[in-house]
């Protein structure tokens, strides 16, 4: 048998192999389940996080643009009509939308609520699935006698809004134009009033700010002519956003802000990365102290095994092999345990994902009514590298300290 797998063969055999104190084989199965049992949590708490994440990304892929135009200095552009044309015309370019938006009040019976009103045209349904969120009505924006409004579920909660075409839903804004006077301040602000269509539920944040309206109805709210707040675009499916991005910016020149999804929300985006590596390093730091139990485990077995260690250094085994025997051994436990974690929670979150068996509470109010589970890769990858690493470190320390110590105590008998 070559050297390099005689520590291996008999790591191997120490690791099945029945020992002489039962204690040591207790030991030895508490230090593989609780390595299996960390990174089965790993692999399910990630998967799930995973999951929320691709959920609540899709939820505001379904209000956000997948290219956003916005002007670098003020709050609104006028977008030249060749302009237009030519990023309409633009290869990976699906549709265009012009948008304009303002804070403004919203007085629906006696309630009052602050929101944003945004104005769409006709391209806003082709850049956005808002149309596949509508909670109660219809995405109806206008028809050939007025213009309608679809209006957030957190707004019209805190409105009461109902969709019976009856009560109008007034609109007040600053007018830009008008001089502030002390003396009738009500000349300085503007009214107008659109009755609700629909209703949509795409998030918390979404849901309580926004109404959406037809952009001819904004801009004469707001006394603009033909001026934007953005550009929303949609990209033809499998394009290279960040190719058609440059190619915009090209277009439009330094006096805009062109931005692609994660930009557009990049705060949101960071804060999600940072709270999975926080999750990942708390568990982590867990599977450590599970670990400690690797460290008791071979030095029971070092002791254990003291007659072996002196027969392999009368048949001529050197220190570095004896120390890498037991290391092995201690490392094979991580393996074991490791691989076992692995199988046990991808089956588990696979399981989640096919069956949905535990569900959310109160799942009438979710988007989702079981928890979401998504599985990377790259995160099992990671997981088992982790555990691995923390596996040889932690079967390093008997190895070095206590195989070191007894190991020169067997070479003073010998001499003697």
């Amino acid at each position: 048998m070559q050297e390099m797998n005689l520590p291996l063969y008999i790591a191997r055999r120490y690791l099945l192999g029945k020992k002489s104190q039962n204690a040591i084989n207790i030991i030895s199965v508490i230090s593989m389940l609780g390595v299996m049992v960390g990174t089965m949590a790993l692999v399910i708490v990630l998967s799930v996080f995973n999951g929320f994440d691709s959920v609540v990304k899709s939820l505001m892929n379904a209000f956000d643009p997948d290219i956003e135009v916005s002007a670098a200095e003020g709050k609104t552009f006028v977008p030249g009509h060749a302009t237009l044309e030519e990023l309409r015309a633009l290869p990976g370019v699906q549709a265009v939308s012009e948008v304009v938006e303002e804070n403004v009040l919203l007085l629906y019976g006696d309630k009052q609520h602050i929101a944003v009103i945004k104005g769409v045209d006709d391209s806003f349904t082709e850049v956005t699935g808002i149309d596949s969120m509508i909670y109660e009505g219809t995405m109806k924006l206008r028809d050939a006698a007025r213009p309608y409004a679809v209006v957030g579920q957190g707004v019209a909660y805190s409105l009461r809004v109902g969709l019976n075409f009856v009560d109008p839903l007034f609109v007040y804004t600053i007018d830009r134009k008008a001089r502030f006077s002390m003396a009738n301040p009500e000349e300085a602000i503007r009214r107008d009033f659109i009755y609700p269509s629909g209703i949509f539920a795409i998030e918390q944040d979404f849901d309580s700010r926004y109404v959406i309206a037809p952009i001819e109805f904004v801009r004469e709210l707001l006394s603009y002519d033909r001026e934007c707040s953005f550009l929303e675009i949609k990209l033809v499916p499998g394009v290279q956003p960040k190719k058609v991005q440059e190619q915009i910016s090209g277009i439009l020149g330094e006096g805009f802000h062109v931005k692609n999804r994660q930009q557009q929300n990049e705060l949101f985006y960071r804060v999600m990365k940072s709270e999975k590596w926080a999750i990942f390093l708390i568990l982590t730091f867990i599977l450590v102290i599970a670990s400690f139990n690797i460290i008791g485990s071979l030095s029971m077995l070092i002791i254990d095994k003291k007659r072996d260690i002196r027969s392999l250094r009368n048949l001529g085994a050197s220190n570095k092999l004896i120390k890498k025997i037991f290391l092995t051994e201690g490392w094979l436990i991580s393996v074991v345990g490791s691989i076992g974690g692995l199988i046990l929670g991808t089956l588990i979150c696979w399981v989640q994902q096919r069956f949905g068996l535990i569900r959310l509470s109160g799942s009438g109010t979710f988007v989702i009514d079981a928890y979401p589970v998504r599985i990377e890769i790259i995160d099992i990858l990671l997981i088992w590298l982790t555990v691995l690493l923390i596996g040889w470190i932690a079967a390093r320390y008997p190895v070095r300290q206590i195989s070191k110590k007894y190991l020169q105590r067997i070479e003073e008998d010998v001499i003697v």
